[in-house]
C-alpha cells in the first residue's frame, strides 16, 4: 500500500485519473486536494469512491496554502499535480488568478516535495502543450521552443520552468508531462468539444473562432490517464528529470471537429457559425509521440472518431451533470480594439 496525493482531483483530467487509480490500485490511499472552483466538482468522482472510509480523503483547499500542501505532501509517496486554472479565454478575461494558482501554487508544491525529499518517490507535474505556442515544426517534440501565446499558456510555462529549475538545482524526483488537447467525460462546457456537443444537442449554433482551420492534437482523457499511470510505474532511471509530451500524433482542425460531432449526432452542418478569431490563438499544434514510444513503449491511443463517439454518448446520458453549468459555455472577453465578444 502507498499514498498518492492528487491535486485538482475534482477537475476534468484529475477526476478521471482518480477514478482510474481507485479501480486499478484499490489498496492505495488516495488524498485529493481541490479548491472546488467553478471547474471542480466533487460529483466528478463516483459515489463509491467518495464514501470510502479508509482509502480516500478529500481536502478542500488551495494549492497556494503552503502549510496545507506541506502537510499532505509529507504523507505521500507519489504526488500528481493537476491543479491549475486552465481556460485560455478566461485567462484573457481575468489573468491574475492564473499566475497565482499555476505559478505560486506550483511553487508551494515543489517546495513541499523538496522538504519531504526522502518520503516522496515521484512528483508528476502536469504542464500543457500550450507552452509551445504555434508549431515551428511538425510534429512538436519536447525540445520545441516555448512561445506561449496566451496568459494561461504563459502561467503554465512559468510553472513548467519552475519545476525544471527545481529538478536541476535540487534534484527533486520530478517528471514534467505536457498533455495536448484532451476531451472526454466530465469536461467543463467552456472547452470546445463539450461546448460543441451540448450546443448540437440543443440545435444551437456551434460557434467557431475565425475560419476554424486551427489544428489541434486530440487525446481521449482516459488514454492520457493511462500514460500518466505508466510514467508513475516506470523505473526512475527512465522518467526522473524528464519531460514527456502526451498526444495522439493526430492533428484535426476545429472546423472538422465540429463536423464530426454534428455527423455523429445526425445534425446539419448549418449549425456551424463563425465568430471573430480568439486573441492568442494557436494555429498548428501536433505532438511527437516518439519519446514516449521509445522510452516507455507507449503507443498512440484510440482514434478521434472512436473517442468522440464515447464522449457524445456520455454527454447525451448525463444531462443532469452539465445542464446546471450551461450558462458558462461562453465567456466575455475584450479584444485589443475594445470590442466585447463572447468566446
Amino acid at each position: 500500500m502507498q499514498t498518492i496525493l492528487i491535486t485538482g482531483g475534482a477537475g476534468f483530467i484529475g477526476s478521471n485519473f482518480v477514478n482510474l487509480w481507485c479501480k486499478k490500485y484499490p489498496k492505495d490511499r488516495i488524498l485529493v486536494l481541490d479548491n472546488l472552483t467553478y471547474a471542480g466538482n466533487p460529483e466528478n468522482l463516483p459515489k463509491e469512491i467518495r464514501e470510502q472510509k479508509n482509502g480516500y480523503e478529500f481536502w478542500y483547499g488551495n494549492v497556494c496554502n503552503g502549510e496545507l500542501v506541506d502537510n499532505l505532501v509529507g504523507k505521500s509517496d507519489i504526488v500528481v499535480h493537476f491543479a491549475a486554472e486552465s481556460h485560455v479565454a478566461r485567462s484573457i478575461f481575468d489573468n491574475k488568478i492564473f499566475f497565482e494558482t499555476d505559478v505560486m501554487g506550483t511553487h508551494a508544491m515543489a517546495t513541499a516535495v523538496l522538504k519531504h525529499y526522502k518520503k516522496v518517490k515521484k512528483f508528476i507535474h502536469i504542464s500543457t502543450s500550450e507552452v509551445y505556442g504555434t508549431a515551428e515544426y511538425e510534429p512538436m517534440d519536447e525540445n520545441h521552443p516555448m512561445n506561449p501565446c496566451s496568459p494561461y499558456a504563459a502561467a503554465k510555462c512559468g510553472a513548467d520552468r519552475l519545476i525544471y529549475s527545481f529538478m536541476k538545482t535540487y534534484d527533486i524526483p520530478a517528471t514534467i508531462i505536457r498533455p495536448f488537447n484532451n476531451y472526454g467525460p466530465f469536461q467543463h462546457l467552456e472547452k470546445v468539444v463539450p461546448r460543441f456537443i451540448t450546443s448540437a444537442l440543443h440545435n444551437a449554433p456551434l460557434t467557431i473562432h475565425g475560419t476554424g482551420e486551427a489544428k489541434r492534437d486530440w487525446l481521449y482523457v482516459q488514454d492520457t490517464c493511462q500514460r500518466i499511470d505508466t510514467i508513475i510505474h516506470a523505473p526512475n532511471s527512465k522518467t526522473r528529470g524528464e519531460v514527456f509530451n502526451i498526444g495522439s500524433g493526430e492533428s484535426i482542425s476545429v472546423l472538422d471537429v465540429a463536423k464530426i460531432i454534428l455527423k455523429t449526432l445526425g445534425k446539419p452542418l448549418s449549425l456551424i457559425e463563425h465568430i471573430g478569431d480568439r486573441p492568442g490563438q494557436v494555429d498548428v499544434h501536433i505532438s511527437s509521440t516518439n519519446k514516449m514510444e521509445e522510452i516507455l513503449n507507449i503507443k498512440p491511443g484510440r482514434s478521434f472518431q472512436e473517442g468522440i463517439k464515447s464522449t457524445v454518448t456520455w454527454y447525451k446520458n448525463n444531462k443532469k451533470w452539465w445542464e446546471k453549468i450551461e450558462w458558462m459555455r461562453n465567456i466575455k472577453i475584450r479584444t485589443k480594439t475594445g470590442k466585447i465578444e463572447l468566446h
